[in-house]
């Protein structure tokens, strides 16, 4: 049989993006419940920098692939794959181990469990920048929050992907996204993007802040992935029995334990991972439901930050890592 290989996104050491280089690969047949799927898209992450810097919730093995999501076309399925065929467009879920299930490769052969198919129409970009974004969001903010219309929401790293998405499945279901980012730069293209309020919290007091847009209510869901010092600001201003969402790590200082406003308010201090949804299968199709739904009517759009080719995986990153980009960061082949 033909031996097949494909460029994949490699590295060898731990460091900045310098580190990483395209490499070939051999890619095998696919088995009996998984596709072969010649990729067109890859969205990047946060998570993918925090691998690559020994940062993450496993350490890379040497030499290391990485990624959590891309989109393509598949090329061929096994003889017990069903409902998907040779020339579907179809998105890779994420994975609980990048290095074990990598998707930064032009070619990639996954289990059918992994997939779901693109939107009819929808651009190779914006599948790219669709399911870990909206999953997340979603899975933390109804499925574990319970958001609801009226709720006050106070979204942190709003600029980012998963920010974005919250404002947008926030608005949907009537609650009112308070965005929270660094510096007064993405103010105007927060308030465009949907935020109620936007907080510059290098610029302003973020606890008088909070307090002035939630008044006596307080803010019920917080979501955030930065921890350290924001969280005592953050559960000062949030409502009794309110709950504080943590889905990253970004901030390298150490994260206090807010135990006075825990203990006068009964607040929950949640951690929280995209898996929640995806290894809980009807969680999983209730949130596929309502992205297929916010997608339909509009409700849901990727906003894009920048596009780079696959030769530019290490420019890419570099952007990534530069906190210029509002929205995804998307790598086409």
């Amino acid at each position: 049989m033909e031996r097949v290989t494909s460029r994949a996104v490699r590295f060898h050491q731990i460091g900045g993006p310098q580190v990483l280089r395209l490499e070939p690969v051999e890619v095998r047949q696919p088995g009996a419940d998984e596709v072969s799927i010649r990729v067109k898209a890859l969205g990047l992450n946060r998570a993918e920098v925090l691998l690559r810097t020994d940062r993450y919730i496993e350490s890379p093995q040497f030499p290391s692939s990485l990624g959590l999501e891309a989109t393509g076309v598949i090329e061929d399925v096994g003889s017990e794959v069903r409902g998907y065929a040779v020339g579907d467009a179809v998105s890779v879920l994420p994975a609980r181990s990048m290095g074990q299930h990598p998707t930064h490769a032009e070619r990639l052969v996954v289990p059918q469990t992994r997939l779901v198919k693109n939107p009819p129409g929808q651009p190779w970009a914006e599948a790219a920048a669709t399911w870990m974004q909206y999953l997340t969001a979603y899975g933390a903010l109804v499925q574990v929050a319970g958001l609801r219309e009226g709720d006050y929401v106070v979204i942190t790293a709003a600029s980012s992907s998963v920010g974005l998405a919250a404002i947008q499945i926030a608005r949907r279901v009537g609650a009112v996204p308070i965005a929270v980012t660094r510096t007064s730069a993405k103010r105007e293209a927060l308030f465009a993007a949907g935020a109620a309020e936007v907080i510059a919290s290098e610029e302003e007091d973020l606890h008088s802040r909070l307090v002035e847009v939630t008044g006596k209510l307080g803010a019920r869901v917080v979501f955030d992935p930065v921890g350290g010092p924001i969280f005592e600001p953050l559960t000062a201003a949030m409502a009794e029995g309110g709950i504080l969402i943590e889905y990253g790590g970004l901030c390298p200082e150490p994260t206090p334990f807010p135990l006075f406003a825990v203990l006068s308010r009964s607040l929950i201090l949640r951690g929280y991972r995209v898996y929640d949804v995806l290894e809980d299968p009807a969680r999983q199709q209730q949130a596929k439901d309502f992205i297929f739904d916010g997608l339909a009517d509009g409700a849901l759009l990727p906003v894009i930050a920048r596009s780079f080719a696959f030769d530019e995986i290490v420019e890419a990153y570099r952007y990534l890592e530069s906190n210029q980009q509002f929205g995804k960061v998307v790598v086409t082949l």
